[in-house]
């Protein structure tokens, strides 16, 4: 306890500092040229293990990489616990990577004030012998509509938000400070996550351009394996800078496809909880019946863990028996017998399916089949004769619970 009271002391002392501030502190610099990105596999993603970090560890700390980008969480905590790496240098890494790529990606609307004094006093609670979770001195961004009672703001990406104040932090956010996360930032998102008028605002916000001096196109999240790509929204931020390294994972929300749209563009993992299991409390709001926070990472590792941390259960799910580790299902063997349903015509031109896309895609099936799965045909109904009704009443009941 005393170890979080001199956390909130540091916020504290730099609010005090910061009170005539309290103004986008975006990184951007127009400096900045086009820049190559990574393209490498995505580290640790197909890296199964059961029983825990320890084991979702490689032996050696050397295999895995001597340096910290497209490292997991697990990998992270190694190089940590073995003296190679701090919190302190991690999170002024993952700065300068914003600071470097952000002006190209507009992933980020702007990053903690205290981050680092956040890391170092993580630092000193690690040489102590004080882990306070899985996430210890792990850099995390969180979109843009969860709410920190910090030195930065929770705006939606609005400007008619800039300078409110929060009550207290969204029960995401204090869960994750909880497990010892540094909240590095906030990240950018399309913006009132995508609920404003009816133009295509993904990945576009207000915050994400306006406030560095730059005009509307200044917003726009990019994509960072494809410039030109959709993004997808609203999450979008927290989707490009998990793929570029910009933190170590990040937080995103969902009403209908804002988590899971952004993931599968940007090429990192996203999952949608099941509503109920992650606190709405703190959260910028569309639609309760649909709402949730969810994590968005470079591996399935890492959003095992990150769920186990955001877990917090409300309504009907807190009164069922729910996981409080979720790494213990990530084992190998575990798709051994499954039955996957596939509805083929998706792979026709008429249902969407591009070449390219449904190549990617087969070998994905391919690889469940080798892992023992078995693929079973399925009709999941005309979307184009379903899609019209479903949106509509969709649409009814976001416009009523809004």
């Amino acid at each position: 306890m005393k170890k979080k009271l001199e956390i909130r002391e540091i916020i504290k002392i730099n609010r005090i500092k910061n009170k005539d501030m309290r103004t986008n502190s975006n990184p951007n610099n127009d400096g900045v040229s086009r820049r190559g990105f990574l393209g490498t596999t995505l580290a640790g993603s197909a890296a199964l293990f059961a029983g825990g970090l320890t084991a979702l560890t490689p032996r050696s700390t050397s295999a895995i990489t001597a340096s910290w980008i497209e490292a997991t969480i697990p990998e992270l905590q190694a190089l940590m616990n073995s003296g190679e790496l701090t919190s302190e240098q991690l999170t002024t890494n993952y700065l300068n990577q914003i600071a470097s790529l952000n002006p190209l990606l507009h992933a980020v609307i702007e990053t903690n004030p205290d981050a680092l004094a956040i890391a170092t006093e993580l630092d000193t609670e690690r040489e102590s012998g004080h882990l306070r979770g899985p996430l210890h001195g792990i850099p995390v961004l969180v979109k843009d509509n969860l709410a920190t009672d910090d030195n930065m703001q929770t705006t939606a990406g609005s400007l008619a938000l800039v300078g409110s104040t929060v009550p207290t932090d969204s029960v995401v956010v204090d869960r994750l400070r909880a497990a010892g996360a540094v909240i590095l930032g906030k990240a950018n998102l399309s913006e009132w996550a995508n609920f404003r008028g009816n133009a295509p605002f993904n990945g576009w916000s207000a915050r994400g351009g306006a406030l560095d001096g730059g005009g509307p196109a200044k917003g726009f999240t990019r994509d960072p394996y494809l410039l030109s790509f959709d993004p997808c929204g609203s999450s979008s931020g927290s989707a490009a800078a998990s793929a570029a390294n910009l933190c170590a994972t990040a937080v995103g929300t969902e009403t209908d496809g804002s988590v899971v749209c952004p993931s599968g563009n940007n090429l990192v993992f996203g999952l949608k909880p099941t509503v109920g299991l992650v606190s709405q409390d703190g959260i910028i709001p569309i639609a309760h019946s649909q709402d949730t926070a969810g994590p968005m990472c470079r591996s399935v590792t890492d959003v095992a863990i990150m769920l186990g941390v955001m877990q917090s259960p409300f309504g009907p799910v807190s009164g069922q028996s729910v996981p409080s580790d979720y790494t213990q299902f990530l084992n190998l063997g575990s798709l051994q017998g499954a039955r996957i349903g596939i509805d083929s015509r998706y792979f026709s031109f008429a249902y969407g399916g591009e070449n390219d896309l449904v190549k990617v895609a087969r070998k994905g099936l391919d690889a469940m089949q080798s892992l023992g799965a078995k693929l079973v045909p399925t009709d999941t109904g005309n979307p184009f004769q379903q899609h019209s009704k479903f949106y509509n009443d969709e649409f009814t009941v976001l416009l009523y619970e809004f």
